[in-house]
């Protein structure tokens, strides 16, 4: 016997509305994307939500996601190349935010993501902090680079005088974020910890916090696929590709991939690890993918087993 279909709503969002359809009801709302009206809406929803499907839209998703999950309805954000790639293989071709929504509810009733808890309003201020941080060194970068080629003093004078904000504002930013952090035991005690390994700094620390929040509950397997760190085999008939890795949330390889040049110096596991690798002819930047891969899977342990770092060298 066949088990009952899952009651699942989809939610299309925009900045001026969200479109929402109900499956196995078959019943579809638009409702203007402010607070208020979100508010008045969710009520009027009917009980027995299994999940509730968000499609994330540049952080318009995020307050009926809240609210929803306020109101006790699972929620689960879902990356939009995720439905785009789902309609493709349904053959669906039309395009509406109705149609939209239906779709993703179709996605959620069939699939069956997990829920995932969303950030609390601290974590979501960290991640945005970290946004804009991330912007201005992109900035501070650019504007150096012009400072390089440019001849006219007037203009070296302007790039400087931004070069100067951008370092006072990131010095402010990074004085926030570790207020944020100081203000929660539990943030700064895994600060703490992932800050006591060689090769991570606080600027990594604060990376990891902000963007793998989960990490210290996660699996091996877990942790390598939320930071795209997992291989994947790329054969096809008598062909065998090199795996390659992909998908996971690229602001967390990016940090692990800053912290492991770092790390392969002066962190004496990765260093024999990545010597090890070398020696067997490895490429480098597969050494240090593995690397990436194996300081991820230390943090998470650390921080699960509440453990400073620790080196016992083996005795000779």
């Amino acid at each position: 016997m066949s088990s009952p279909e899952k009651t699942c709503l989809g939610i299309d969002t925009s900045k001026e509305w969200i479109d929402a359809h109900l499956l196995p009801h078959e019943k579809s709302w638009k409702v203007d994307n402010t607070f208020e009206e979100l508010k008045k809406w969710i009520p009027t929803l009917p009980p027995g939500i299994d999940l509730a499907l968000v499609e994330a839209t540049g952080g318009l998703h995020y307050q009926v996601a809240a609210l929803l999950e306020e109101a006790g309805i699972p929620v689960c954000i879902i990356n939009p190349k995720a439905i785009h790639h789902f309609a493709k293989a349904m053959g669906y071709k039309a395009k509406t935010d109705a149609l939209d929504a239906k779709l993703i509810a179709t996605f959620a009733q069939r699939l069956e993501p997990e829920p995932r808890r969303l950030p609390t309003p601290e974590q979501a201020q960290l991640k945005e902090l970290m946004t804009r941080r991330r912007q201005l060194v992109g900035i501070q970068t650019s504007e150096k680079n012009r400072l390089g080629t440019v001849r006219n003093n007037r203009v070296q004078e302007s790039i400087t005088a931004h070069l100067t904000w951008i370092t006072a504002e990131l010095d402010e930013i990074d004085r926030t974020l570790d207020s944020l952090l100081r203000c929660d035991e539990s943030w700064w005690e895994k600060f703490t910890l992932l800050t006591s390994v060689p090769g991570v700094g606080k600027k990594t620390a604060r990376a990891l916090l902000c963007e793998i929040p989960e990490l210290g509950s996660l699996t091996v397997k877990s942790s390598a696929a939320l930071g795209g760190l997992a291989p994947h085999i790329q054969d096809s008939g008598k062909h065998k590709g090199k795996a390659r890795i992909q998908g996971g949330r690229s602001g967390v390889r990016t940090t692990l991939y800053m912290a492991v040049l770092s790390a392969v110096r002066f962190n004496p596991i990765l260093r024999a690890f990545y010597q090890h690798l070398i020696s067997r002819g490895k490429l480098p930047k597969v050494a240090l993918t593995a690397c990436m891969r194996k300081l991820l899977t230390m943090l998470n342990a650390m921080l699960r087993d509440q453990k400073m770092w620790e080196f016992s060298p083996i005795p000779t």
